[in-house]
Formats: C-alpha cells, structure tokens, sequence
C-alpha cells in the first residue's frame, strides 16, 4: 500500500478508520483520499482497504 508517498506494508483489510488511528491522526483533523477518490468522514469505518491501494492523509492546520 502506498500511504502519503511511500510505499508501507500494511495488513490488510483494514479500514480507513483503523489506519488513521494506528498512523496516530485525530481523525477529525484529517482528509482521506484513496485511489484519487476522497473519503467521507461518515463512510471511513466501512470503506475497506487492500495492499494495493493509494491513500493520502492530509492534516488540517489552523493558525497564520
């Protein structure tokens, strides 16, 4: 799986729920996009993902 670039073994399945947690993001702080597709907040827990997919996770600042 290639996760923000680099390509990470990742045991799969797991959700994009369960690789924002073990990643340590505070998933409400965060985008998730997977094979160009981005993720709903409310849909993570069931979007499921698998060793070949591509996954971005951008965290949202704040401040100036």
């Amino acid at each position: 799986m290639i996760i923000n670039g680099q390509e990470e073994n990742v045991a799969t399945p797991i959700s994009v729920d369960e690789l924002i947690a073990s990643k340590g993001f505070n998933a409400g702080r965060v985008a998730v996009e997977v094979n160009g597709a981005i993720v709903p907040r409310d849909k993570r827990a069931q979007t499921m993902l698998n060793g070949t997919d591509t996954v971005e996770i951008v965290t949202f600042v704040q401040g100036g």
